[in-house]
């Protein structure tokens, strides 16, 4: 009689062995022995399905759960990785590495650092290529001694080079071929203050033996006198330097040199440069029209601001101050944190200035960033402007004031405080 269910024969189960285990000793396999059900106790509340960080649930039973999974608390099957509620995290026992904010800043400083000095020795080299070192002072003949301290010849040309025909007309700087100078100054950096000194142009002075700057020819003084003005058109700058060493007994240092175009374009440049103006004025040859108080001048108004001389009763005196008071509001401004750590202002402002500059053969940057800064101190008050002294006038020109002359240059020689007035 065949005691299997479903009329299945003893030949279903393994070949040759009768039953379905080897070695078996029972009639049926243990597999198909009845088993009594374990009845679980049903939780009060449903508790939704719970994962490791394998993707194991462990509120799945598969068979093999006897209260604990690998050792790990029956239940909820929550690891070591786990909270009370749930939330996932750091194996337990091992510490969680701290963030280095230190190691973090600094090597975010010394990044920056690196930066500025590669962008600082590139921006040097820039500049430095720029400048028209053109000036020889070496041809000036029979030189006074050097003093104490730094002596800068600053001289603005009526230099057209560059300039379009709608720019000259721009400007109102006619078209008149070659250089000639309105603007001289001596500029004195000390220790005991710096000192900006205005040679007014119709100052009289006498044509010392000079070497011409192309022919290289020595001309021998004559005695002949002419306005400070008319050495610079007869034989440029050499000429110019030989004439202000002669007659005051000043070494000149160092010699700086900028035409109209430049000027304009480093005043627009730096975005305009704000005057407080006592009195407005006018002048048909300049193209001055002024009102009076705060006002911001761009590069063509600067240009007549220090070019104007007509509309005022000192004429050319009035101008030098003028220019005294422009020169160091402009300097004032390009040294500013607004323009200094503005790249889109600070690199157009250098460009035109390098551009339109021209100094002399050992003048490095150094000694211009010097100059500027020694320009904004005059118009501080942590410096002095002044006119030339002058006694009286002949022939129309300007007398200098020998002995005040002669004190003025004594004090910068011996880099003393300037107590020589103008006046």
């Amino acid at each position: 009689m065949n005691e299997w269910p479903d009329g299945r024969s003893d030949r279903q189960g393994g070949a040759g062995n009768g039953g379905y285990g080897r070695g078996s000793g029972s009639a049926r396999p243990e597999g198909a022995r009845v088993m009594g059900h374990v009845q679980r106790p049903v939780p009060q509340q449903q508790q939704p399905p719970a994962y490791d960080g394998g993707g194991y649930n462990a509120s799945h039973d598969d068979g093999y759960n006897t209260g604990q999974v690998y050792g790990q608390p029956s239940g909820r099957g929550r690891g070591p990785g786990f909270d009370d509620g749930g939330d996932y995290g750091p194996p337990s026992g091992r510490p969680v590495r701290p963030r280095n904010w230190g190691k973090r800043i600094k090597w975010t400083v010394l990044t920056v650092l690196a930066v500025v000095v590669v962008a600082s020795i590139g921006t040097y080299f820039w500049a430095d290529s720029k400048l028209h070192r053109d000036v020889d002072l070496s041809k000036v003949i029979n030189r006074p001694e050097a003093g104490d301290g730094t002596n800068y010849l600053i001289v603005g040309t009526d230099s057209r080079e560059g300039m379009t025909a709608e720019d000259k007309k721009k400007l109102h700087t006619g078209s008149a071929e070659g250089k000639r100078t309105d603007t001289m100054m001596i500029l004195h950096v000390g220790s005991n203050g710096d000192t900006l000194v205005s040679l007014p142009r119709d100052s009289n002075v006498e044509i010392p033996s000079y070497k011409g700057a192309e022919s290289g020819k020595t001309y021998p003084a004559t005695g002949r006198q002419t306005k400070l003005n008319a050495t610079y058109a007869e034989d440029g700058p050499t000429l110019l330097v030989r004439t202000v060493e002669s007659n005051t007994g000043l070494h000149i240092d160092h010699y700086a040199e900028i035409g109209f175009g430049g000027f304009a374009s480093i005043v627009d440049a730096v975005g305009g440069v704000e005057m407080n103006l006592k009195e407005g004025f006018k002048d048909k040859w300049s193209g001055a029209d002024f009102e009076k108080g705060k006002q911001t001048l761009d590069g063509q108004q600067a240009l007549a601001f220090v070019r104007t001389r007509h509309a005022f009763a000192q004429s050319d005196l009035q101008r030098t101050k003028n220019q005294q008071q422009f020169l160091g509001a402009l300097a004032h401004k390009v040294s500013s944190p607004s323009t200094v750590l503005n790249p889109f202002t600070l690199y157009p402002t250098m460009g035109a200035g390098l551009d339109s500059l021209t100094v002399d053969k050992d003048m490095s940057l150094w000694d211009l960033g010097k100059m500027f800064m020694a320009m904004k101190s005059t118009n501080s008050g942590d410096g002095k402007s002044m006119n030339m002294p002058t006694s009286g006038s002949v022939g129309g020109n300007l007398l200098w004031d020998k002995a005040k002359v002669k004190q003025l240059v004594d004090q910068f020689n011996n880099d003393e405080k300037v107590t020589v007035s103008s006046d």
